[in-house]
C-alpha cells in the first residue's frame, strides 16, 4: 500500500518561507504536513558535539529533541530559503510591470545600484505601490512554493485566504 503525504496548505508554506532572519530555517515533516521552523541559534547549539549545555538553557528537552530529528530524519525536507529565493529578480520582475513609464524607469534604476532593497522599499511607498509589491511578491513565493511542493511530490491545498486579500 503506497504511504500517501497528507496535503499541506499552501498559504502555510508561503508565509513560513518568508521567515525573517536569514540564518533561520523552516523545514516541512513531508509524512505529518508539519512545519518546524529552526533558528540559527538553536542549529549551532544542536549541531555542535561540543555544545555547552548552558546554551540551550532557553530550549526545553522537547525541543532539543524535535530538532535534532528534523536535522537527523529523511521525513523533513527544507522549504526554499531567502538564499534560493531571488529577491531581486522578484523586484525587477515587479518593476519591468508598472505601467507608469516614468515610475518604471525610476524603479529599475534604483535597483541597479547599491542598496537596492532599501531604495526600492522607500520609493515603492513613496509612489504608493506597497499595497501592489506585496501582492506581486506573494504571488511570486506562492509560485516557488508551488514548484517545490511539486517538485517533491507533495499535495498542497490553497486553503483559506487564497482570494486574493493581502492578509498584512
Amino acid at each position: 500500500m503506497e504511504n500517501k503525504s497528507p496535503r499541506v496548505v499552501l498559504r502555510d508554506v508561503v508565509q513560513e518561507m518568508d521567515v525573517p532572519d536569514d540564518d533561520w530555517a523552516v523545514f516541512l515533516n513531508r509524512r505529518t504536513g508539519e512545519l518546524v521552523t529552526v533558528t540559527g541559534e538553536e542549529s549551532r547549539a544542536v549541531e555542535d558535539e561540543d555544545f555547552d549545555d548552558d546554551e540551550l538553557d532557553d530550549l526545553d528537552d522537547e525541543r532539543i529533541r524535535l530538532i535534532r530529528t528534523v536535522f537527523e530524519s529523511d521525513d523533513y525536507l527544507q522549504l526554499p530559503s531567502r538564499f534560493d529565493i531571488d529577491e531581486y529578480h522578484i523586484m525587477e520582475r515587479f518593476c519591468r510591470q508598472v505601467e507608469d513609464d516614468h515610475i518604471r524607469e525610476d524603479l529599475l534604476q534604483c535597483i541597479r545600484r547599491p542598496g537596492a532593497f532599501g531604495r526600492f522599499k522607500t520609493l515603492v511607498h513613496h509612489c504608493r505601490l506597497m499595497d501592489d509589491w506585496y501582492a506581486f511578491r506573494d504571488r511570486a513565493l506562492e509560485g516557488i512554493a508551488i514548484e517545490w511542493l511539486e517538485d517533491h511530490r507533495i499535495a498542497y491545498d490553497s486553503g483559506p485566504g487564497q482570494d486574493g486579500q493581502d492578509d498584512r
